[in-house]
């Protein structure tokens, strides 16, 4: 056992069974991931998957091969693309989307398995450094296959893992000399005669002096296209002449599917000769821009990012950038940003959001905007404004600290994860608190929304808790809404205060956390997450019909009034939350974890007070307005202490940090500045 706390012989053996334990969930992951996607494209009716292979569609499900590529107006490809994946006729309809599917599939993993080889190394050599980046691969193929992108292109039918993959092949494996530049000419000439904008990447191997690479990549392309010219005339020049390079394909270019800047620009009302010289000047802007920055990373031995800052080039500059080609933006999560370690998950969570989560997810309603152009602004980012870190400097491998506090040796080492989680005691970084805070309630109300909400069996939980109440003499709602109904300045007072200080306290207790007491903010925030997480089981397990919506008990609903509850109306709040989901009560969940954070933060006494009245104020609250029981309050009061539980399981105690280290408790930063030796808590 000393040996194994040493790093003696035992340690290597742990380190390894760890890892080979990690590796394995990741993979299974990964798996599991690609095995949905697949069975979720399959079960799709016919007529709702592969629209892009429409085009060959014929009676009974029966391919053809005959007539334009065109005429069904859903296929968007090339007529290059058109000649080389048109599949032959008389292939069932059934066989091909089963064999399209797994084949879709397997190109897919084959980018995320080249994405991961290419990746920069991290300079650990040895044992460790091998250990480090074994999780790369199954990563990348996690993210690749849960990404919009390529969900969009397996839903479809489309053939934009096929350009992507080949200028990975070209661009970013490691070949000999001799070759070199007509192998990867080739690839890159092939890809873009698939996906056009693909082409930029020739002035990027001109560049970085591979000149043989860039002519080789237009003479192919040029080959590839004269081919299809030769084959399929009249689909070129419908594809080329009529429709400008495909631009005029798919739906419509103001879109909101058209991701670039020709997209933008039509959507924000602009048209005619002025959008086309302001399109034309942005696009000159940023391809010479994000040319030169891919440049710079290619030569610093960034690879990868310099292909994905060319990809998201791409991607801004086309005149049509359909979902389906966006994958460029997702290989940019490589660059590696900030001087923190905590800032550096800002950049790769952001590019997974965007890349992962629809607009209405990413941002609240009123920046819904923002939310829908997402993927362009990520593409520009990493094209032309995102400062990412070149291997030569000092932070590449060794970010400034983070000082932690770590929970005492040996406690509860028995729980084999818990020894990955420290307690961080600097301000984290808030673009990602942000983020997740966002996304989090996002998921929050989604979960809470597709609870369970059976009426009758919610009604049937809510005559068991009153059955319970009467039992223990507890049954005080009736009696105290009635009281409340019945003086008019404490209804509406209690109903302002129902709707507004639910969420208005808590977050503002959080930003004061943030700002004065980053360590207090840390465990503060994470027993409030955990504390959420058992309340929406909660809400799975029992959901409960609160008093005001329960049958002949004479309950006064203040805030809504007298409802019919075969339909009830509650304004929007009818279709985004769950009526039904009163157990536990998360009004006096959160309202009590406000108190318990304010006694252990104010600095008087009086005001530790003033904090836990708070929860008790709520309490009566949630009664007066017929809203909640009694044990949906001692449910939630359950949950937060479950909540506090499991972070001090996890991280250990925060007040003996905040008490240790003075700088940490006023919010400053100077110990993590000054690299000082992390302070451990305990004995």
């Amino acid at each position: 056992m000393a040996d194994a706390e040493r790093g003696g012989p035992a340690g290597p053996s742990r380190a390894g069974s760890r890892t080979g334990m990690v590796l394995g969930a990741l993979w299974l992951l990964a798996g599991l991931l690609a095995v949905r996607q697949a069975a979720a494209v399959l079960r799709l009716p016919p007529e709702h998957r592969f629209t892009g292979l429409g085009t060959w569609a014929g009676e009974n499900g029966v391919l053809r091969v005959g007539g334009s590529l065109y005429d069904s107006g859903r296929f968007t490809g090339s007529p290059f693309a058109g000649l080389v994946l048109k599949p032959p006729a008389g292939a069932a309809e059934q066989s091909l989307g089963l064999v399209w599917t797994l084949g879709t599939l397997l190109l897919v993993v084959a980018v995320a398995l080249v994405a991961a080889r290419a990746l920069p190394g991290r300079g650990a050599t040895g044992p460790a450094g091998r250990r480090a980046a074994l999780p790369a691969a199954p990563v990348a193929v996690i993210l690749t296959v849960a990404s919009l992108p390529v969900r969009n292109t397996f839903t479809l039918g489309q053939t934009s893992i096929i350009p992507v993959l080949l200028v990975l092949l070209g661009c970013c494996l490691p070949r000999p000399a001799q070759g070199s530049g007509r192998a990867t000419g080739v690839l890159v000439g092939l890809a873009a005669a698939l996906q056009p904008p693909v082409l930029l990447f020739a002035p990027l191997l001109l560049l970085t002096g591979r000149r043989r690479a860039a002519a080789t990549a237009c003479v192919t392309f040029a080959a590839a296209t004269a081919l299809a010219w030769v084959t399929m005339p009249d689909d070129s020049w419908t594809y080329w002449v009529h429709h400008v390079a495909g631009a005029g394909l798919g739906e419509a270019p103001d879109s909101l599917a058209n991701q670039s800047l020709h997209g933008l620009l039509l959507r924000i009302g602009l048209h005619g000769p002025l959008e086309l010289a302001l399109y034309a000047a942005l696009a000159i802007a940023v391809t010479v821009l994000g040319l030169r920055r891919a440049a710079r990373y290619a030569e610093d031995g960034q690879v990868l990012l310099a292909t994905a800052v060319t990809g998201c080039v791409a991607v801004a500059v086309a005149p049509t950038a359909w979902q389906h080609q966006q994958l460029w933006i997702l290989l940019a999560v490589t660059g590696r940003v900030g001087r923190r370690r905590a800032d550096r998950l800002v950049w790769p969570v952001l590019v997974v959001l965007v890349m992962t989560l629809t607009s209405d997810v990413l941002v609240p309603p009123n920046l819904g905007p923002l939310g829908r152009h997402a993927p362009l602004l990520a593409a520009l980012a990493a094209a032309c404004a995102v400062p990412f870190l070149p291997r030569t400097s000092p932070l590449w491998d060794r970010p400034l600290p983070t000082p932690v506090a770590e929970p005492q040796r040996g406690r509860f080492a028995w729980v084999p994860l818990l020894g990955f989680f420290k307690r961080a005691l600097n301000r984290p970084n808030l673009l990602l608190e942000l983020m997740l805070i966002r996304v989090g309630y996002w998921a929050y109300s989604y979960i809470r929304a597709q609870a369970p909400d059976s009426r009758g069996l919610a009604e049937s939980h809510g005559r068991q808790i009153i059955r319970i109440e009467e039992f223990l003499w507890m049954d005080v709602e009736h009696g105290f809404n009635h009281f409340v109904a019945g003086i008019g300045w404490l209804e509406d007072s209690m109903n302002y205060y129902y709707g507004t200080f639910h969420f208005l306290v808590p977050l503002s207790l959080l930003g004061y956390l943030y700002l004065r007491r980053p360590a207090t903010y840390r465990w503060a925030r994470t027993a409030l997450g955990f504390a959420t997480l058992v309340a929406l089981a909660g809400f799975w397990l029992y959901p409960l019909a609160p008093p005001r919506l329960m049958p002949g008990r004479g309950f006064i609903d203040t805030a809504n009034g007298p409802q019919d509850l075969s339909h009830p109306d509650f304004g929007a709040l009818t279709e985004l939350s769950n009526q039904y989901a009163a157990m536990p009560s998360l009004h006096i969940g959160w309202s009590l974890w406000c108190g318990v954070v304010i006694a252990a933060v104010a600095p008087k006494r009086w005001t530790r007070w003033l904090g836990m009245l708070y929860p008790l104020l709520t309490f009566s609250v949630i009664l007066g307005t017929a809203n909640h029981y009694v044990l949906d309050a001692v449910g939630g009061a359950l949950v937060v202490a479950s909540g506090f539980a499991i972070q001090y399981a996890l991280t250990g105690p925060g007040r003996v940090a905040l008490a240790t280290i003075p700088a940490a408790r006023k919010g400053s930063d100077a110990e993590a500045a000054a690299g000082r030796e992390p302070v451990r808590t305990g004995s």
